[in-house]
């Protein structure tokens, strides 16, 4: 078989599967009660993963290196890493709500590499002698697994923000740090008794009181109930959030803190193996290059958010805003600075 035709079929596929899928995913959305919906998004990402990484190989066995020397393979390796990474948090958390925030993102980086990239820059070449080395493997494909850990992240941080309309809102999840409201405040009572369980001001809490009823003795029932007291009339200015938006809120808020939690330790060990692999082909760990400036400031940016949630406490909108601004940062480093700047890591002027 022509493995050059094969790539093409390949990567016009998973444009294609992704569009599907994201149709998918949002009419998931839109409608709730079609739960087959659900397991068609799960199974057109998975599919599409296949055949991102069948391209992948292909492309691994047609050039004779790893597929990650130009623009147009990275993309498609971040598409296959999103792609991952999505399978990975819709599993944990069963929200289809995912979805819809990846799927579109997946996408457009399939359709910007298969329809708007050059043949030329979509054509395997023999390596520079630079790249030459087993760090191409070791160090690129952590970075790029870290951006898709980390975009992942912020777009369900965005998506916290959208579902939350932006409101200072009172989680209970287990995602916040030293500091943040960490219990639950939920204990075994006798059948038909109810009790507030809730500590904290009910306009802390988006307005509502959050209580437990034990019904049968041995399960446990969350009811979340409106608490009209003159706190809550002071904010009524601020729509309180439903029970079941405050419940969506604390799954995204948890898996994108849990799914930053992943990217940040690839990015680190990423930027550690770059310098390694600068030193041996350029003699210096550090050259300031562009590329190296916006990885650290992507670094920097992820340590200030976790430092925040971990040690300060952070939940909520706060953190959520600081991982969308990381959202554009990621993609300045990865994006930007190839195509715009001048540098080591530049494919060249884009315009």
């Amino acid at each position: 078989m022509n493995l050059v035709v094969l790539q093409n079929w390949l990567d016009n596929a998973s444009f294609a599967i992704l569009f599907l899928t994201m149709l998918v995913y949002w009419g998931g959305a839109a409608f709730p009660n079609l739960p087959y919906l659900a397991a068609l998004g799960t199974a057109g990402m998975a599919i599409a993963n296949l055949c991102i990484a069948t391209l992948l190989g292909a492309r691994w066995i047609e050039a004779g290196y790893f597929p990650l020397s130009n623009l147009y393979e990275s993309l498609f390796f971040l598409t296959w890493g999103i792609t991952a990474v999505h399978l990975i948090a819709e599993n944990s958390s069963r929200s289809r709500l995912v979805g819809v925030a990846t799927a579109p993102v997946a996408m457009a980086i399939a359709a910007f590499a298969t329809m708007t990239l050059p043949s030329q820059m979509q054509a395997s070449e023999p390596l520079v002698p630079a790249l030459k080395s087993n760090w191409l493997m070791m160090h690129v494909s952590v970075m790029m697994l870290s951006y898709s850990a980390l975009m992942v992240g912020s777009l369900l941080a965005i998506a916290f923000l959208i579902v939350t309309r932006g409101q200072n809102i009172q989680l209970q999840g287990s995602s916040v740090g030293t500091g943040g409201y960490r219990s639950n405040g939920y204990r075994l009572h006798k059948a038909s008794e109810l009790i507030s369980q809730l500590p904290t001001p009910a306009v802390e809490n988006n307005g509502f009181a959050r209580f437990e009823t034990s019904s049968n003795g041995n399960a446990n029932t969350a009811v979340l109930d409106l608490v009209t007291t003159p706190e809550s009339q002071a904010v009524a200015s601020a729509e309180p959030l439903s029970p079941q938006r405050l419940s969506l809120a604390e799954t995204l808020d948890n898996i994108s803190y849990r799914v930053i939690g992943l990217g940040f330790p690839l990015l680190t060990i990423g930027i550690i193996a770059g310098g390694v692999w600068a030193n041996e082909a350029w003699g210096s760990y550090w050259s300031w290059d562009p590329k190296e400036t916006w990885a650290l400031i992507t670094w920097l940016v992820f340590a200030a958010y976790l430092h925040a949630r971990i040690t300060h406490g952070w939940q909520g909108r706060s953190p959520a805003i600081l991982a969308s601004t990381g959202l554009i940062v990621v993609w300045v480093c990865y994006l930007g600075v190839n195509l715009l700047g001048k540098g080591l890591h530049s494919y060249g002027w884009f315009f």
